[in-house]
């Protein structure tokens, strides 16, 4: 992670602004995968000991990670077993690679996939086949593997899936919701490469929705899953979205309603273990600490935050408002902290920018001249949006300059550019790949 501080520190709330980076990295440290891979995996004799749970290793173990944190995933698998490991493949979006021994790395798009996400999921599918009833598959799961690991059904091309990918991401619906039309679309997903494994699977699984639900993490592929095409149908329509969808689509949809179509796995398999290594909970709570630490009272408001970006800043901001002005329901000094998912709804045409960019320009208005405040809103991958950028951090003198600037931040946000207010406002959070991705975290400094 390479933070762009001095950029962000060179003018305004430099204290408070300083204190947000300062938890923001501890809360990215606290995630990092490889560190959560080595605490959680052993290796003791002929065992594997997962969080304390044993597996007999009695054949080959092979190795799949999938996600934008599959490498650092499989760098410390690879330090673990070493080896031990017969054959292995992960799939991670570019930029984010890193040299392993034993396992091959492919790049691929995120958050739209291409041809390399099925060229993965591909080779994926060919070395889950490969597992026999006493051999091990390692599934590595991390953000992200919805794109990066793809495989659509019989019927449906890939230009059909990217379509529909990016219906779906323009739309306003929730990952949850998105996973489970995905997953319904999908030969890997909602458990079903769970179904093509004789031997043991063990996952380990980092998660970047809110609430953790295992089923949702790259639209479970190695999970039971509790949705149907009835409940895709009706995110579909909910959104507006069935009588744009591609013809293939729609009509592999409706096969699945007759029940002509399979349906995801729903239920569990006894050769199937599921062992959840790192959250966006787990991260917020290492920020409260540091914070603490460092002296400042600290809240974690919410670890399942959603909602569209610019209504939840207006919250955020008015709670901001009320600690400055009247020590309620905190009393300055103080830190808060909230960790979760919110969505920009883009109607027609939108400029740059990501949920975590307009949260940030849109608090920027309610803690305009509350000097001594900082909001700080980022993509704990580093990648916010189809952007550079990790999100935003703002302060009480951001709108100020950009108005100096002659930049109308409403303006700025009907058109769904945050990233070039933000940009010129010398705001814009830049960290680089972090290697991890548990959702997103907003942390706010009150002095």
């Amino acid at each position: 992670m390479n933070v762009n501080r001095d950029e962000l520190l060179r003018w305004g709330d430099v204290k408070a602004k300083e204190m947000a980076l300062t938890l923001m990295e501890e809360a990215i440290r606290s995630a990092d995968p490889y560190e959560a891979v080595k605490r959680f995996l052993k290796v003791e004799g002929d065992r594997l000991v997962v969080d304390g749970r044993e597996f007999k290793i009695r054949g080959k173990i092979y190795v799949l990670a999938f996600g934008k944190a599959a490498c650092s995933m499989a760098k410390a698998v690879e330090e673990i077993l070493g080896e031990r490991i017969a054959e292995g493949i992960a799939v991670t979006k570019y930029g984010y690679s890193l040299p392993l021994k034993k396992i091959k790395v492919i790049e691929a798009g995120h958050p739209v996939p291409d041809e390399n996400s099925v060229k993965g999921a591909k080779l994926g599918v060919e070395l889950a086949k490969k597992v026999g009833r006493d051999d091990v598959l390692l599934v590595l799961i991390s953000g992200g593997g919805s794109a990066l690991f793809v495989l659509p059904e019989d019927g449906i091309s890939f230009e059909d899936k990217m379509k529909t990918n990016e219906l779906l991401l323009r739309s306003g619906a929730r990952i949850y919701e998105i996973n489970t039309v995905r997953k319904h679309i999908s030969k890997v997903k909602g458990g079903k490469l769970a179904k093509l494994v004789r031997g043991t699977l063990i996952s380990l699984i980092l998660s970047d929705v809110v609430g953790d639900p295992l089923e949702a993490i790259a639209s479970g592929p190695t999970v039971k899953d509790p949705t149907t095409f009835q409940d895709a149908y009706r995110i579909l329509r909910i959104y507006n979205l069935w009588d744009k969808l591609p013809e293939s689509v729609r009509r592999h949809i409706e096969l699945g309603l007759q029940g002509k179509a399979e349906e995801t796995l729903k239920e569990d398999l006894p050769n199937v273990h599921n062992f959840l290594i790192a959250s966006n909970s787990l991260a917020c709570e290492a920020a409260e600490r540091k914070a603490r630490e460092l002296g400042l009272e600290a809240r974690i408001l919410t670890t399942t935050l959603e909602g569209e970006a610019r209504e939840v800043a207006t919250a955020l901001g008015s709670i901001i408002e009320e600690i400055y002005h009247r020590d309620r329901p905190f009393k300055r000094p103080c830190v808060l902290i909230a960790g979760g998912e919110t969505t920009v709804t883009i109607a027609g045409e939108a400029g740059l920018g990501g949920p975590n960019q307009e949260l940030a320009l849109s608090i920027a208005r309610k803690i305009s001249k509350l000097r001594g405040t900082a909001v700080l809103a980022m993509d704990t991958d580093g990648t916010d949006g189809p952007t550079d950028a990790a999100g935003g951090l703002v302060d009480s003198h951001t709108l100020e300059i950009l108005e100096e600037e002659g930049i109308d931040a409403e303006e700025f946000l009907k058109r769904h550019n945050a990233y070039e207010a933000l940009k010129r406002a010398g705001a814009l959070l830049i960290t680089g790949p972090t290697n991890t991705n548990v959702n997103s975290i907003v942390i706010a400094v009150i002095l």
